[in-house]
């Protein structure tokens, strides 16, 4: 074991059992899987991505760049990093071999999200944070404080001192003050990965369940919070950089301070036979701690001159410092973990510095880079820092402050007072610093310096980029993939912009960085879903009739969050089979439909027939009462957007139909243009689409039936005739009739307040028994349109498509003067003759029903296919066997389609070209004979 006594905040009175690899190990509440892993000395973890080279754990927290795992118990997830994994137990992990698996079963934790306001967002409670929400909090603000670690404080030591005592207890007491404070709230565990205008941020919280057990297997796991903050104050601190030599990937070689984290929060040395290699004076603090835990420990200083009081710190505990030295290289042994480290004079070092050291574990630390991700996120300008040899962030953004390491302050009394203002605490004299020396690299070969090892991308990679001509940091970070790994490029991406400014012979501040963008840390999509998964993911909608339907056996399809019946199978009968005598049966006797899907809006007002002249192609204010019409809404462009039937009820009242997916979308059209446009027009909009149950009973026996149902109704062509509506009542309740066809056939919408849709529906299917009714579905009603030439909005149109290319310009009124689409109409590209237009197809075989879709082709004059790139004539919109017909038959969108009407072109299908005629788009009863029975 590696536990050193002494050190850590863990709880060593309580044993933890956990699974890495199919091993049984043991570790602490308060360790993370990554700490109880090393504590008991197991370095390699898994393998890269791309070259399978051995990785291990090289960072304490969330920038670790390779300690990947996969998680099977308490819930199976992939790709999360060692380091964040807090130890349950029971968990029950393995290292990951490049990528992860996928669970394969539901996750049944919760996911949830809360919404919070307040005047200060504080994110990180280190020292900085903290004393910058204390200091909010006093001034009576409402305060959200969030921490992605376990607990507060950041990265102070135990031997940190604040006001005169240990750092710790500082942190305590001003922990304390906050939870006094009723407009606080302190969110540890909560991560901020994303930052948006408005003061708008997205925050990511590990949650422990109500028991207290901080088993994230439990049911409330994570929670995303949406905070929205008059002011954010960003104190995420600072990311260690490593530097790029040969073999810099080995498991065994970490960032020096996650070398002393695991020691001081963990108790875990990391290695017995420690090198430390760095340009800057934090590492010798990890040196000293490891060195005082009983480590025996080299470190090699690529700097001439080295801090004096850190250098005596060092020799006091036993460390040999050798200065001016940069390591060049690592060896590896059989598991490929490092073994020792080659070094060599640094630039002004000692010539005769050349040599191998034994080694264990290999601190490295190439300085710091402020984490300014989140001030990046809401364009906030970078600008390079020659002290720090990193980009902090400059200039202001409204709303948002920088402070401490995140600002590049990184000693701890600069912290403290841009957290607390004049009110700073007093913190012991800090040792003199030597300025940082900025190393990208060292000699070596550059195909083994790793500068990304998330993604295996090394120098070498770097130089090809730009020897393809790559200038841009931005468009070399895209050719390499550095940085679009799961860490973001926290250690990666500052030594790739430094690397490549060198190579190019620029300065890093001249050539810039790359933009941050949200997430900061990789979120589960179980999270940003949050509740709205599995049945709760969309809303189910169903109506009224809904019940009978699954009773008979329904086979449903979702259509705008409608359960809709697709068709009604009998024993035995494949969907073809039953849509045919579904069918059969609506054109020879009669059929029933639950269209209660349908929109349905409701509009009222002194101008309602003035604002629907606007906003329908076709004149609706001419309309007279008791009648109905077919209308088509075009946007803008002068493309179809939807068509329904529009029924006028009083001078001052219409309701109007749309179709079932384009209800909430035609209702936000209309409510967009009356409250922006014409504010002025006296109209009210109501969706009554759940009100009203809606019943199509279809063919040539459709009159019998009603006039069984309703005795009282003369339903003959003279008294009811097409496209018009009556008022009647069945057994008291309100009923209104409509003579509206989607078929063709005779053909009746039969209304109904949806509180009796049932009773109606079932009354219906009674009285119609006699007469063979049929219920049928979506499928069928397809099928009948199509072989009337009606098109649906949305399957034969695609956002490209006019009135006149559907073959409807009797739709468009030449009479008025305006309408919502009509200067387009004139557009030279929409008078096109080779626009697409509406056609019927048939297969010349008379058997083969095309795939929607597909493409249509035509012969060069020779007789065959023109060389590729095939000139493409268009696409076929729907698709069906029809037992009309007897046959298949397809609509499509043709290049000058009804130029073309009787020409043969071909359709790619199962390897085969199969050969189609061009017809009219209306393929049964092109008289309308059968409209009134």
């Amino acid at each position: 074991m590696n536990r050193v006594d002494g050190y850590g905040r863990i709880d060593r009175s309580r044993t933890l059992r956990f699974t890495f690899d199919g091993t049984v190990y043991t570790g602490h509440p308060g360790d993370t899987l990554a700490s109880a892993l090393l504590a008991h000395g197991v370095r390699v973890v898994g393998s890269s991505i791309k070259l399978g080279r051995p990785r291990g754990i090289t960072a304490a927290w969330n920038d670790d760049a390779t300690g990947l795992v996969q998680i099977e118990e308490p819930f199976p997830e992939p790709m999360l990093l060692a380091s964040t994994v807090e130890l349950t137990d029971g968990l029950v992990a393995g290292g990951v071999n490049g990528q992860g698996r996928l669970a394969t079963v539901a996750d049944t934790a919760r996911y949830d999200r809360r919404h919070t306001h307040c005047d200060t967002l504080v994110v990180g409670a280190g020292p900085a944070g903290l004393l910058a929400a204390r200091t909010a909090a006093r001034r009576g603000e409402r305060v959200v404080l969030v921490d992605d670690r376990r607990e507060a404080g950041g990265s102070l030591a135990p031997t940190d001192r604040i006001d005169g005592r240990a750092a710790h207890r500082f942190v305590a007491d001003v922990v304390a003050e906050l939870a006094g404070y009723t407009d606080v709230l302190h969110l540890q565990r909560t991560t901020a990965f994303g930052h948006y205008d408005d003061g708008f941020v997205l925050a990511l919280q590990r949650r422990t369940d109500h028991l207290g057990s901080d088993a994230p297997g439990h049911l409330s796991r994570q929670r995303v919070h949406r905070i929205r903050a008059r002011r954010t104050v960003v104190a995420a601190g600072a990311h260690e950089r490593p530097v790029a030599f040969a073999d810099n990937d080995r498991p065994g070689i970490m960032l020096a301070s996650a070398g002393r984290e695991y020691l001081l929060r963990y108790g875990v040395l990391v290695g017995r036979e420690v090198a430390v290699f760095t340009t800057d004076d934090a590492a010798y603090a990890a040196a000293a701690d490891l060195a005082g835990a009983g480590a025996r420990v080299t470190l090699f200083d690529a700097r001439t001159t080295t801090p004096a009081h850190w250098t005596r710190a060092c020799t006091d505990t036993g460390v040999t410092v050798r200065a001016g030295t940069v390591v060049t290289g690592t060896e590896a042994g059989p598991d490929g973990a490092v073994t020792a480290v080659r070094t060599g004079p640094a630039p002004g070092g000692d010539p005769a510095g050349g040599t191998t050291t034994p080694c264990d574990t290999l601190l490295v630390s190439g300085g710091w880079t402020p984490a300014a991700h989140l001030f990046s996120h809401i364009r906030g300008t970078l600008v390079f820092d020659d002290a720090l040899g990193a980009f902090r962030p400059g200039g202001a953004v409204a709303g948002t402050e920088v402070i401490g390491a995140a600002n590049g302050t990184l000693d701890l009394a600069g912290c403290l007072a841009e957290g607390a203002g004049a009110q700073a605490p007093s913190v012991a004299p800090e040792p003199e610093r030597v300025p940082t020396l900025v190393t990208w690299w060292t000699p070596g070969d550059p195909a083994r310096q790793f500068v990304d090892l998330a993604r295996d991308a090394t120098v070498a990679d770097i130089t090809r980029a730009l020897d393809a001509g790559m200038r841009s940091v931005e468009h070399v970070k895209r050719y390499t993939t550095i940085g679009t790994a799961h860490d973001q490029g926290r250690t990666s991406g500052m030594i790739a912009a430094g690397i490549t400014a060198e190579l190019l012979g620029r300065s890093a501040g001249d050539l810039g960085t790359t933009t941050f963008r949200p997430p900061y840390v990789p979120v589960a999509f179980g999270a940003l879903a949050g509740r709205e998964r599995g049945d709760l993911f969309d809303p189910v909608r169903t109506t009224a009739v809904h019940p009978w339907h699954v009773a008979h056996g329904a086979v449903f399809e979702d259509v705008g969050q409608w359960k809709r019946p697709r068709y009604f199978p009998r024993p035995g009968e494949d969907m073809d089979t039953a849509v045919l005598r579904e069918c059969a049966a609506a054109r020879r006797d009669v059929a029933i439909m639950d269209g209660s899907t349908l929109g349905k809006i409701d509009v009222q007002g002194p101008d309602a027939g003035e604002f629907l002249d606007r906003v329908y192609t076709n004149m609706m204010s001419s309309l007279r009462v008791g009648r109905v019409r077919y209308g088509v809404m075009c946007g803008n462009d002068g493309m179809v957007g939807d068509d329904g039937t529009v029924l006028r009820l009083a001078e001052d009242h219409y309701l109007l139909t749309t179709t079932t997916g384009g209800a909430a979308t035609v209702l936000g059209h209309l409510e967009d243009w009356l409250q922006t446009e014409w504010p002025h027009l006296r109209v009210h909009l109501t969706s009554v689409t759940e009100h009203w149950a809606v019943f199509p009973v279809v063919g040539p026996r459709s009159r019998e039936l009603l006039r069984q149902v309703f005795p009282d109704l003369d339903a003959s062509n003279d008294a009811f005739g097409f496209m018009s509506w009556q008022d009647t009542a069945l057994d008291g309740v309100p009923v209104r009739l409509a003579r509206i066809s989607f078929s063709g056939e005779l053909a009746y919408e039969v209304n109904v307040d949806s509180r009796y849709g049932l009773a109606l529906w079932e009354r219906l299917v009674a009285a119609g028994a006699h007469l063979g009714i049929t219920p049928y579905g979506t499928e069928t009603m397809h099928v009948l349109r199509a072989e009337k030439g009606f098109p649906i909005i949305g399957q034969d149109t695609d956002g490209t498509v006019t009135p006149h290319d559907l073959g409807m310009s009797w739709v468009v009124s030449a009479k008025k003067d305006d309408f919502v689409g009509k200067r387009s109409f004139a557009r030279p590209e929409n008078n096109d003759p080779q626009r697409k237009h509406l056609v019927g197809l048939l297969p010349t075989d008379a058997a083969t029903r095309l795939p929607e879709g597909a493409q249509i082709v035509e012969f060069a004059a020779d007789g065959t296919l023109p060389p590729p790139p095939v000139p493409m004539l268009g696409h076929i919109t729907s698709s069906y066997l029809s037992a009309e017909l007897d046959r298949p038959f397809a609509l499509a969108l043709v290049k000058g389609g009804r130029a073309r009407i009787g020409e043969v072109v071909h359709v790619p299908h199962e390897g085969s070209l199969v050969a189609a005629e061009i017809t009219g788009h209306v393929l049964v009863d092109p008289e309308g004979a059968r409209r009134d029975g």
